[in-house]
């Protein structure tokens, strides 16, 4: 869950950014729906992806890592939590009045002032909120772990590593 926050959170708060304070209409309207579509994927298409693309560039990387390993299998839940927080943040964001960033620019704030010190703080609550709902799928996300990080009833704090689910294992 920790790997997979530090994945999908940064990102998909920036991309929410991007969408809500910097894309034009068109490009928003281009990738909202394509966050949408991501967020539809099946978890077994995430496992597998993590299987053969994720796991490959990290042996690459960092040659003594093992085949399931939990390092793809957070990479891999972050890229599915992200399309939630990107929308969820994106949402929050434009719900911020216009008034309240209208009164930044009257300032004398640039752009990038108003996005981090007047809207992030003016949808700090939504913005939390999609973290939570993230986090929350992260922990109840089973499929895609356990493609990708294996069954392995291994308690290790290397990430390279194969691990298994804390469901998987209350199943066995």
């Amino acid at each position: 869950v920790v790997g997979a926050a530090a994945v999908a959170l940064p990102l998909g708060r920036g991309s929410a950014m991007y969408m809500s304070e910097y894309a034009s209409p068109r490009t928003r309207n281009l990738l909202k729906p394509v966050l949408e579509v991501l967020a539809g994927i099946p978890t077994v298409v995430y496992g597998y992806f993590a299987l053969t693309f994720v796991t490959p560039i990290l042996k690459s990387f960092l040659p003594q890592t093992q085949v399931f390993n939990a390092a793809s299998a957070s990479i891999v839940v972050g890229i599915m939590v992200l399309p939630m927080v990107a929308s969820l943040c994106d949402d929050a964001l434009r719900a911020v009045p216009d008034s309240l960033r209208e009164a930044g620019y009257a300032l004398g704030a640039t752009r990038m002032e108003v996005s981090t010190r007047v809207v992030l703080p003016g949808a700090l609550s939504g913005v939390l909120a999609s973290f939570i709902l993230a986090a929350s799928r992260a922990i109840g996300e089973t499929m895609a772990v356990m493609l990708a990080a294996g069954a392995t009833p291994n308690l290790s704090m290397n990430p390279l590593e194969s691990i298994q689910t804390i469901t998987a294992y209350t199943v066995q």
